[in-house]
This record gives structure tokens, sequence and C-alpha cells, in this order.
């Protein structure tokens, strides 16, 4: 057996100021999930997601 030990990153970039941030604790894990959107996209959210459900239903 080996006593190597394994550690984790915990390095985190810094978050832009107005990141909205989803926060959920489970046990004693606290999960930090931060949202971002392109700049160079082209396509709405609103388009992304019938176009999302167009290819689920394309798929059944």
């Amino acid at each position: 057996m080996s006593s190597e030990k394994i550690t984790e990153d915990t390095t985190i970039t810094a978050p832009a100021k107005d990141a909205p941030a989803l926060v959920k604790k489970i046990g004693q894990t606290t999960y930090i999930v931060r949202v971002h959107f392109s700049k160079t996209s082209r396509e709405t959210m609103s388009d992304k997601i019938k176009r999302m459900l167009k290819n689920e239903i394309q798929q059944m």
C-alpha cells in the first residue's frame, strides 16, 4: 500500500461581480454553480430551448 496523500485542487477563478450563482447545500457539501452567457452568441435563450425541444422530439 502506498502512503500517497490525495488532495483536491480548490483553485477558483474570481467570478464576475454580476454573475448569478445558485447555492445548494447537500449534507456537509455546499455546491456553488455560477451562470454565464456568451457575448458572441447569435441565438436567444428562447430559440435555443425551441431548438433543443425539436431535437428531443425528433429522437423519440
